[in-house]
């Protein structure tokens, strides 16, 4: 219990909240870390699942794609990258976007393909045009799905983004390598503490983000509507655009 209660004393002492190397400076360069990753992983892997969800192509190479790569160990990974461009951001950000990537892309296509085939097939008997039932029907839709896709990658990656400090970076991990290299275990602890807080915090936000997607793409309605009912509203929202 040494250990719980030198970790407390660690967190509560004002001077390691505090400073360049204090809790809320290397919560902002964690955060943006993992901001940066899921911007790359997501310029890669959304248009990617929106386009496999739409048209059904490549779906069974996207789950073996993503598949191996879930398999894929950061830290090695983080290692050949180092080797590569050497010691910078560059290494550990791409190390981090092939664990972003999976969850994002997953998302994305499970989505889309979620949505009802009539309803898609209402929307183009109205005369929509492939693009315009992608942007204004299944991602609105599916976008529950899409949102958890991020939820996914981003609790993923601030809990794995620690491994910047192995190459020299900032961020949380710092406190993890840097009191393992001296033995300090009350700051290894105390600063795991705040890496779990952090992803429970973004967790909550976007638990919420997806039950406010949720109840915009499937509203509420009485206890009596039927299939067809949603189905007509969603053909009747679509063609008013």
């Amino acid at each position: 219990m040494s250990v719980v209660t030198d970790a407390a004393a660690w967190l509560t002492d004002g001077a390691n909240w505090s400073g360049e190397r204090g809790i809320p400076n290397r919560v902002v360069e964690h955060l943006g870390y993992t901001s940066l990753t899921i911007a790359v992983a997501a310029a890669i892997a959304v248009p990617l699942g929106l386009y496999i969800g739409h048209t059904g192509r490549f779906r069974g190479l996207a789950i073996s794609v993503t598949g191996a790569l879930r398999a894929l160990p950061t830290l090695g990974v983080l290692t050949v990258f180092t080797l590569l461009l050497g010691i910078g951001l560059g290494a550990p950000i791409l190390a981090l976007v092939v664990l972003a990537v999976p969850p994002l892309l997953a998302g994305a296509y499970s989505g889309v393909e979620s949505v009802d085939p009539q309803t898609v097939d209402a929307a183009r008997a109205q005369g929509m045009t492939e693009w315009q039932i992608l942007a204004k029907v299944e991602v609105p839709l599916g976008l529950p799905l899409v949102v958890g896709g991020f939820r996914a990658a981003t609790l993923q990656v601030v809990a794995t983004a620690t491994v910047a400090a192995y190459v020299s970076l900032g961020g949380l991990g710092r406190f993890i390598f840097d009191g393992q290299a001296v033995r300090d275990y009350p700051q290894m602890v105390g600063g795991s503490v705040v890496v779990v807080v952090l992803a429970l915090l973004l967790d909550g936000l976007f638990a919420g983000a997806q039950g406010a997607a949720a109840r915009s793409a499937r509203p509420t309605r009485g206890a009596g509507s039927s299939h067809d009912d949603t189905i007509e509203t969603a053909t009747t929202q679509t063609s008013t655009t």
